[in-house]
């Protein structure tokens, strides 16, 4: 399979070394192909989408498709488990809490996993404040509660794929930033400032510096990036927010905040989904934003008046399409190049998505087939500029 060109040659090139590049990187590796993975920074950098402690793992969502490959999630982080002999999966619990007027409805979550089979309760505000008396919640809201919903590690986990991915043979490499892709014939030339490598196949996970390197194949993804932020609040009292107490929550409205129990610390993690300022990866400020904080906080006194005062923020980048669906298959017209990038909310799926970008390099066929024919480079939603935008998940 590998390209011979008369540079240093291999199976496959991964460019992006995040959770979903040094996934794949594992997956290739461990199926025998010679992998080379490349980043811009050094590895476990902060710079993308893949550091800090804690990321959702859940069943609940919006579509009938994504709840089917949540099931392949959770048997794909037990793979991961076993294989890095580490626990990853922390089961807390999952409230979907859903305020009177919400515009983002419950019930495109119940639908979804009614039509899987996957079970739930739905509780009324009585019942939620009854089972929580943590949270505080306006009259009428409703809840969806789904046993199974668990926390991830964020950075251990990226960096358990990337020894993985070592130990199975793959050269990894960080601070070696790509330049170039370029396609000819059976090949796929890349270029960076230490020279030029040559692959049969090339993954690009390189999320909001993705149109860098797809300019030049004639391709551009209309993407927004936002400077999203998390801050950790330290209650007095940390054991009612302690999981098996406290569930994994997520508010449904606009604006949209979703929260964590406590993680390897007595503090509680809360963020706002899509509040962040639209930036480009070489704008982004890093910096703690007073508003952001300033709203979050407010909202955390009003619906979660134990969470305590805020400690620390940390910023990432939300790397969004129109529609917030992925990107996972071939660039057209350059077919041996393959995109992955997860929409800001693709970390649940890391290890499913390198599984898929592999068996993508063993068999382009699969790209006709789900789940891979929903997240096409040439959908509506990244080709016609009149898509309506819509970044619910």
């Amino acid at each position: 399979m590998t390209a011979h060109t008369g540079k240093e040659t291999f199976d496959v090139i991964v460019v992006g070394l995040g959770a979903l590049g040094s996934a794949a990187a594992w997956h290739l590796a461990q199926s025998g192909h010679r992998v080379l993975g490349l980043d811009q920074f050094a590895l476990g950098h902060d710079r993308g989408a893949s550091h800090d402690t804690s990321r959702i793992l859940r069943h609940s969502y919006h579509r009938p498709d994504y709840v089917r490959l949540t099931r392949a999630a959770y048997d794909d982080w037990a793979h991961a488990e076993q294989a890095a002999g580490e626990r990853f999966v922390t089961r807390t619990g999952g409230l979907d809490l859903c305020p009177p007027g919400s515009s983002l409805p419950l019930s495109d979550y119940r639908h979804s996993l009614d039509a899987e089979g996957i079970g739930y309760e739905l509780l009324d505000t009585g019942q939620v404040r009854e089972r929580w008396p943590q949270i505080t919640v306006p009259d009428g809201t409703t809840a969806l509660y789904q046993d199974r919903t668990s926390i991830v590690p964020a950075a251990r986990s990226t960096a358990a794929f990337q020894r993985l991915a070592g130990a199975a043979g793959a050269v990894l490499r960080g601070g070696e930033p790509v330049s170039t892709v370029r396609q000819s014939g059976d090949a796929v030339h890349v270029t960076t400032p230490r020279g030029g490598y040559s692959a049969s196949h090339v993954l690009l996970c390189t999320d909001a510096w993705a149109n860098d390197l797809l300019r030049p194949l004639g391709w551009e993804i209309p993407l927004t990036v936002l400077e999203e932020q998390v801050t950790y609040f330290e209650p007095q009292d940390p054991a009612p927010f302690a999981p098996g107490a406290f569930p994994v929550w997520i508010w449904l409205d606009d604006p949209s905040f979703y929260g964590f129990p406590t993680y390897g610390e007595p503090t509680v993690k809360a963020g706002q989904d899509c509040g962040g300022p639209e930036v480009t990866p070489e704008t982004r400020s890093g910096a703690t934003d007073p508003k952001m904080l300033d709203v979050l906080a407010r909202f955390m006194r009003e619906r979660f008046p134990g969470s305590g005062r805020p400690v620390r923020s940390k910023r990432c980048l939300y790397t969004l399409t129109p529609d917030r669906d992925f990107v996972l298959g071939p660039v057209p017209g350059a077919e041996r190049v393959l995109v992955g990038l997860g929409a800001a909310h693709a970390f649940k799926f890391a290890p499913t998505f390198g599984r898929l970008l592999a068996a993508l390099v063993e068999d382009p066929a699969v790209a006709a087939a789900e789940p891979y024919d929903r997240f096409r480079l040439d959908r509506p939603a990244l080709t016609d500029p009149a898509h309506p935008v819509n970044w619910m998940t």
